[in-house]
């Protein structure tokens, strides 16, 4: 019998440049956090870079935990991880409360550290939750997941922060389109393997046509070291504070509910749906990779959301795919050279292919929904809701100011505030009171529950 897609071993070539691909589309995800926390210390460039290094290297490591395996750690599915942007927050808020700035990365490593093994414990508990996650949960979170990256395209595409020059300038957001319309062609009008590597083929070409526009900045690649490796416990050892490790134990809590929604995304989209087994090794992965990121100098680690876009438009849906990516991302965090290639890409480049990218997410979201039987008024109900639950922070960002710091790791995250309500919502109207309530269909989800007769089909039928 044939492998699974999510099994098979591709040809050399096409594994390296899709890995490739994937790297490209993570790697702005992966060095913003060290490079905010670092500049939050206070670091030097020297520093700062090692730092993003150990982040790439720590990355990779978590990465080859999840696609491959051992024992009963690891999805086994085409999942890159890297470091979770819900940590930077609480790190920061970390930095601003040490006094000894020295002190602020040992304490922050020894709360990921206490986080790590605890997530890691309760992993096969917390994958029991599946049951509470059909078609209309899922769905419901897969959109928002999409919706929620559209954001940091936008972002990306106006350049590289707001302080930066030209930061939303034509020219940025020229290059934005030109790249997401390279994509777009590229998509149209070739096949086979070039089709598939369109979104690397753009970032190459988007960062050509930078060049002339001063937009590119081969600076980092001239330079970086050649050789590095990320020395254990380079910062100092790890120290543990109680505020640090309950902070960073809520954001563990918030990146295994997001790698849950992640894992039941792409279990649908490589058709191989994510079971309790497969959430809990995932879990486990994430978990044990962020405790044993620290060791390294890196942060928390999680299933990266927006590689899933990539799966789900390139249909390459091979894990060993994803481990060449890993392995890139090692390379990375050992020849600082090596990473620095791929930050010659200019962010505007990045934002046009992230619209490809993170808008096939939500696509693949509304896919699942149509699964979802929405001509129940329950299920249509659960999505009106969740989804305007889940848009908040997107469409007003600052609607959460007023509570606690800690309170908001979670409120200012679409994604967890729209799966818990999805969850919760689908429990309330289709568990909770029998079985009776799952059978009542209706014309409109504010009209009283019945089952439409074949009259009230003709009549609401265009």
């Amino acid at each position: 019998m044939a492998d699974h897609p999510v099994d098979e071993k591709l040809p050399p070539l096409k594994m390296a440049t899709t890995g490739l691909q994937h790297v490209a589309a993570m790697y702005a995800g992966v060095v913003a956090p060290p490079l905010i926390v670092g500049a939050a210390i206070g670091l030097s460039a020297t520093e700062l870079t090692f730092l993003t290094g150990a982040c790439l290297f720590t990355a990779g490591l978590a990465t080859f935990l999840q696609t491959l395996g051992i024992w009963k750690i690891g999805a086994r599915l085409p999942f890159v991880n890297g470091v979770t942007f819900a940590g930077v927050a609480p790190m920061t808020a970390v930095v601003a409360s040490t006094d000894d700035k020295s002190d602020a990365l040992p304490v922050i490593f020894g709360a990921v550290i206490v986080a790590g093994l605890l997530g890691f414990v309760a992993a096969p508990f917390f994958s029991k939750a599946i049951r509470f996650f059909p078609p209309v949960v899922t769905g419901t979170v897969i959109t928002l997941i999409g919706i929620s990256l559209l954001p940091v395209a936008f972002g990306w595409a106006q350049g590289p922060s707001p302080t930066a020059d030209g930061f939303g300038s034509a020219t940025n957001l020229g290059l934005a389109a030109i790249t997401l319309v390279i994509v777009l062609l590229l998509r149209r009008f070739t096949r086979g393997f070039v089709k598939q590597i369109a979104v690397l083929l753009g970032l190459i070409a988007g960062t050509l046509l930078a060049i002339p526009f001063g937009v590119t900045d081969f600076g980092p690649v001239a330079d970086a070291d050649v050789v590095g490796f990320p020395t254990p416990f380079h910062f100092g050892a790890p120290q543990f504070q109680i505020a640090a490790i309950l902070s960073m134990c809520v954001v563990m809590v918030v990146s295994m509910t997001e790698s849950t929604a992640d894992m039941l995304a792409l279990g649908e989209i490589v058709d191989r749906p994510a079971g309790e087994k497969t959430i809990a090794a995932g879990l486990r992965a994430d978990t044990l990779g962020s405790a044993l990121s620290p060791v390294f100098n890196g942060f928390m680690c999680s299933a990266f959301a927006q590689n899933i876009g990539l799966v789900a438009m390139t249909r390459i849906r091979s894990r060993y795919v994803v481990a060449v990516g890993g392995g890139f991302l090692v390379l990375m965090g050992l020849c600082p050279m090596a990473a620095s290639l791929i930050a010659v890409v200019p962010r505007p480049v990045l934002g046009g292919a992230g619209v490809v990218l993170f808008g096939s997410v939500a696509a693949s979201g509304i896919q699942t929904l149509v699964r979802a039987s929405l001509d129940k008024d329950n299920n249509v109900l659960i999505v009106a809701v969740s989804l305007a639950v889940g848009i908040i922070p997107i469409a007003a960002p600052e609607f959460y100011h007023a509570f606690p710091e800690n309170a908001r790791i979670i409120l200012d995250s679409g994604i967890s505030t729209g799966c818990v309500a999805a969850v919760l919502l689908n429990l309330v109207f289709n568990h909770i009171g029998g079985r009776e309530r799952q059978a009542e269909d209706v014309t409109h989800p504010m009209e009283a529950g019945g089952e439409l007769t074949e009259a009230n089909r003709a009549a609401v039928t265009p």
